[in-house]
């Protein structure tokens, strides 16, 4: 079921954590296509900030506190979306780590105000909460994870989204189901792309100490990801939304990764990184540094391939390739707008004018 510029065109869309890397990205593909995009997320929490280089501001009523119940209620009834993508999380493993409640809170509560406010809407049509790949229990058997697979969480922030999964399981039979309204997750992969500036990442951090003269520290070169670029799950979801709107009945989650043969180590995806920045220093760590994480992980899409047509464009080394470029022609001076409309046509073949992201106000 390939995106069509007729189903966006004039939707009104709303995306929480519009001001993240990920948000930002779909806000600016979904305008292109000509959908009427809100947002609904704290203000940006990165410096460089790709939605503030793509022109958005902080001045906006969908600057908002996903855990700020009435706020998240009004601004539902406010905007009056017909499709929802809930991105709006604290996002990082090693932060759930340190603020394990405030993660919670956030990743779990957040979901449950979002979905509370949404199932006394009378516009909403198609619903998808973007989870992680993480959700999984890993006992670390190398197979990769399928949707039926049990969830679980050894760490905070994994659990915390195995959580969420629960609460849209719930309020999908307790409330949408039976109004034929699309709820779904989707879990992503491990994903890489230009203007992402978070902390405890691997190509941020890798970007950061390179364009300083630093040494990268790699505290686990030999952990296996899923890794993708930004446009591929975005893409999964968009599909996820109209396959919803369209047929929402038996619709419970999806994965969305790179083919098997795909996944790689960490120290792999740097060397590759390394190469197409033109440099840089790395100290390889022996995987005992810091707090658990998994050490094999790979998603198996072939239920999204199957169901929505879902197809991985861009193998790994376009990917570290393409995201290394922009990084470098953003810090020569090449507009990250052009950038990311440059990946973005590449990748959906898209024809349609520039049209930059303002503030979702």
């Amino acid at each position: 079921m390939p995106m069509t510029n007729e189903f966006w065109r004039g939707k009104r869309v709303l995306v929480t954590g519009h001001t993240g890397f990920k948000g930002s990205w779909l806000t600016l593909w979904l305008r292109e296509l000509g959908a009427d995009v809100s947002g609904l997320s704290l203000a940006p929490q990165t410096d460089p900030s790709l939605y503030l280089l793509l022109g958005g501001d902080t001045s906006g009523e969908g600057i908002i506190d996903i855990r700020d119940r009435d706020a998240v209620n009004n601004r539902v009834l406010h905007t009056k979306p017909e499709v929802v993508f809930h991105l709006a999380a604290q996002a990082l493993v090693r932060a759930g780590y340190r603020s394990p409640a405030e993660t919670y809170d956030i990743n779990v509560i957040g979901t449950a105000n979002l979905l509370d406010a949404l199932r006394m809407s009378e516009d909403v049509q198609s619903i998808v909460v973007v989870t992680t790949d993480k959700v999984y229990h890993n006992a670390e058997t190398g197979l990769a994870f399928m949707e039926s697979d049990p969830l679980g969480g050894h760490d905070p922030y994994s659990a915390s989204k195995a959580a969420a999964e629960i609460v849209v399981a719930s309020y999908r039979s307790s409330f949408f189901a039976a109004r034929r309204i699309g709820l779904a997750t989707a879990r992503a992969g491990n994903v890489i792309g230009g203007g992402d500036w978070a902390q405890d990442r691997l190509i941020p951090d890798a970007v950061r100490a390179w364009q300083s003269g630093a040494t990268l520290q790699v505290r686990r070169p030999r952990a296996v990801r899923p890794w993708q670029h930004v446009l591929e799950p975005l893409g999964g979801y968009m599909d996820l939304a109209e396959r919803l709107w369209q047929a929402p009945d038996g619709i419970e989650s999806y994965n969305f990764g790179p083919d098997h043969g795909e996944a790689a180590s960490v120290g792999a995806v740097l060397k590759m990184a390394e190469r197409h920045f033109g440099g840089g220093t790395m100290m390889l760590g022996d995987g005992t540094d810091g707090p658990h994480e998994a050490g094999y992980l790979v998603l198996d899409s072939n239920k999204a391939k199957a169901e929505l047509g879902y197809q991985p464009r861009w193998r790994l080394s376009e990917t570290v390739k393409r995201t290394m470029e922009w990084y470098r022609g953003q810090c020569d001076g090449q507009a990250a707008l052009d950038l990311c409309l440059a990946d973005i046509r590449d990748f959906a073949g898209l024809s349609t004018a520039v049209n930059p992201l303002r503030a979702a106000g």
